[in-house]
């Protein structure tokens, strides 16, 4: 840390942080980067739907309180909270937010424009941070791309495509805990929860696009056009989209620079990619990230050149960082409440993610082009 001469480092503050949902990703990434930064972080609390799940994490990370009612957890003495469980956000994030509790949510943020903006409002009458985790914005090497796009001269076109794959092959060498089910009732009541949230995000949709937009939009491809926008700000016009349960489509316009991202499910293959790439005429650059369970694998950007007119062309790859983008979010999200650091993903900008989800249904519902898809109301 660099210091004003004559004066002593500030001592980064040691932030408390309560987990809600001990789930997959909770036990991959967060709790263990966590620990991993136990100067900036102290794990105080953690609930889930099951006892068992949250007292098998608080048994391997030392943590004393435990809970399956995420309202006690926010009764607690916390700082933070960490809203890692599936479903809309929106409750915990609020009620996290009235209650002075700085708040990080998985995406997706929540299933509607009208939580969204609940939600940031609820942050913003509190003065305390909404930030969504959006880990790839944080990845050295997308900020390295990043750069280099900004600085691409007579850009032609951007694509992104997506090889979905089995997550069990990416992460069952990890010491995880079982995850037991909720109860019947429990899953009743959840899935009644989204049901209501999806009706009002897209109405009364088709329930071939009710289950797009929460398995696919929401849940997936989220993390795609969030980086997209961060690559080059908000879409201009949606052209069009193919919405199907195995494979999406979507054709964008910024400015003169047409965009297309291909989602593609594949489950019989381990091999998870996620690519985006971007055409000059004397250079092609990607960015080719690993599946998002491995820890500090990582991501590559290839570029391809050559002398125009004649055979000579070249290819490298480089690697920007081994460090995990995921502990660099948290990281982030610690800086923006201690020091006021500006984050890359704040609630209000990860809104319009939201907004861009019911737009791409809305287009397929229409059949017609939606101009500004990620407006919010």
């Amino acid at each position: 840390m660099s210091t004003v001469p004559g004066q002593a480092a500030a001592t980064p503050r040691r932030l408390r942080v309560g987990v809600i949902g001990a789930g997959l990703i909770a036990q991959v990434m967060h709790l263990h980067y966590l620990r991993e930064l136990s100067d900036l972080f102290e794990i105080s609390a953690i609930c889930d739907l099951s006892a068992e799940n949250a007292a098998a994490s608080a048994d391997r990370y030392g943590v004393k309180r435990t809970t399956t009612d995420w309202r006690e957890l926010l009764r607690e003495p916390i700082d933070v909270v960490l809203v890692l469980t599936g479903g809309s956000h929106a409750p915990m994030a609020i009620e996290a937010a009235k209650a002075g509790i700085h708040v990080l949510v998985e995406k997706p943020m929540c299933f509607s424009s009208g939580e969204a903006a609940a939600m940031v409002d609820a942050a913003d009458a509190a003065g305390v941070t909404l930030m969504v985790a959006y880990n790839k914005r944080y990845d050295p090497a997308y900020l390295r791309f990043q750069d280099q796009l900004a600085d691409l001269p007579d850009r032609r076109f951007l694509r992104v495509t997506t090889l979905e794959s089995p997550i069990s092959p990416y992460a069952a060498h990890y010491p995880l805990n079982p995850v037991a089910r909720p109860d019947d009732a429990v899953l009743q009541r959840l899935r009644a929860d989204t049901d209501a949230s999806i009706t009002g995000a897209i109405g009364d949709a088709e329930p071939v696009y009710r289950r797009i937009y929460h398995a696919v939009l929401l849940d997936t491809l989220v993390h795609e056009l969030n980086a997209v926008r961060g690559l080059l700000g908000e879409p201009d016009r949606l052209d069009y989209v193919d919405l199907r349960e195995t494979t999406v489509s979507l054709f964008l316009r910024f400015g003169d620079l047409p965009v297309a991202i291909h989602w593609i499910d594949l489950p019989g293959i381990a091999r998870y990619a996620m690519e985006f790439a971007v055409y000059s005429p004397e250079r092609r650059i990607s960015l080719t990230f690993p599946s998002p369970f491995l820890r500090s694998a990582p991501t590559i950007i290839a570029t391809e050149a050559g002398d125009s007119g004649t055979a000579h062309s070249t290819v490298s790859e480089d690697v920007t960082s081994y460090e995990s983008s995921f502990k660099r979010e948290l990281a982030a999200f610690h800086s923006a409440i201690v020091s006021g650091t500006k984050i890359a993903t704040p609630g209000r900008d990860a809104a319009r993610d939201i907004a861009f989800c019911e737009a791409i249904i809305r287009c397929a519902q229409t059949g017609q082009p939606v101009d500004h898809p990620t407006a919010v109301a």
